[in-house]
This record gives C-alpha cells, structure tokens and sequence, in this order.
C-alpha cells in the first residue's frame, strides 16, 4: 500500500513537470514566432533607401573604421525622417541628442565597393518586447534577408561597442567620420 502511494505520488510530480514543460514550450515558440516577425519587419523597413537621408547627406561609401567590429570593408548610414530630425545641415548627428521614438537607422554593410552583405539597423520602439533599456530594437540581417543575429538578444553583442565614449544614443558615426 506505501509502494502504491509513493509510485502515485511520483506520477502525480511527473505530470506536473509535463504540463509546466509544455507551457513553458509554448511561451517559448510564442518568443520564437515574435522575433521572427519583427526581423522581418526590421528587414522590410531597409529594403528601400527612398525617404531616407543618408549621413553627411551622401550615400557615398565610407571605408570601414579603425573602431568598427563589423567584419565589412565598406557601409553607408541612412536615417527615415523621424531620425533625420536628430541631424544638422552638414547630415552629422546632433551632439547630446537622443533619437525619438519610430527612428530608425539602417547602416548598409558592403563586403566591396558593389557587394551589400548585411544591414545593422535600429529601430526606436521602447514598447517592444525586443527593446533593450534605451528602447533600441538591433537587427542584423543579410542582404538576403536572412538572420544574421535575431532582435530577440537585444543587441547584446552589439551594446558594448557601441556604448564607448563619444557615443551619440548608441551612434558612433560622428566619432569615426567627424
């Protein structure tokens, strides 16, 4: 009779461990579909440069900088009208500012002077589940539109570059191209 107890007691713990597992699966592959919809949506948003102004006004390529982790020779830097307004007369972000909300900033990664390979793109939407503390969502995704590094982490590969000083609300294109 103990024996039988005990075994309906561990079958009970078993069950338990069953269900909890299965909602935290679910929750799990609810977080999985969200940030493949918004890299999406981050990837949607790069796909055309029209409306947007483009650092120091010019979409010329710039030579990677010394400062730079990103493994590409070459990028350009363009911001939709809402980041735009953060920018002087000369396209170089205003010092002290801290871009609002809907702001959204594509640097375009090229591997040559021709070849686009992958899109850095932040997007001001501190409601997001994805945001990190400053309400930045960090995209890196493939010219091909593929996943490079999934918003899910919050840009936590990308944070501490870009928090070094004379950083501009995450923004180093001022220190590196003055």
């Amino acid at each position: 009779m103990l024996q039988s107890v005990t075994l309906r007691k561990i079958e009970i713990k078993l069950f338990s461990i069953l269900v909890i597992s299965f909602f935290i699966s679910l929750s799990s592959c609810e977080k999985d579909k969200a940030a493949i919809e918004i890299d999406k949506q981050l990837f949607d948003l790069t796909k055309s440069p029209s409306g947007f102004v483009w650092f120091k006004n010019s979409d010329e390529l710039l030579a990677k900088s010394t400062g730079s982790g990103h493994p590409q020779d070459f990028l350009r830097t363009r911001y939709n009208s809402i980041a735009a307004t953060q920018l002087d007369t000369n396209g170089k972000i205003i010092e002290g500012t801290s871009f609002p909300e809907g702001s959204l900033i594509v640097k375009e990664l090229f591997e040559d002077a021709s070849t686009l390979d992958r899109y850095a793109i932040l997007y001001k939407d501190s409601d997001n589940e994805f945001a990190d503390a400053n309400g930045w969502v960090w995209g890196y995704i493939n010219a091909n539109g593929s996943v490079a590094v999934s918003a899910d982490t919050k840009g936590s590969s990308c944070i501490s570059c870009h928090s070094q000083t004379n950083n501009i609300d995450y923004m180093l294109m001022n220190k590196y191209y003055p």
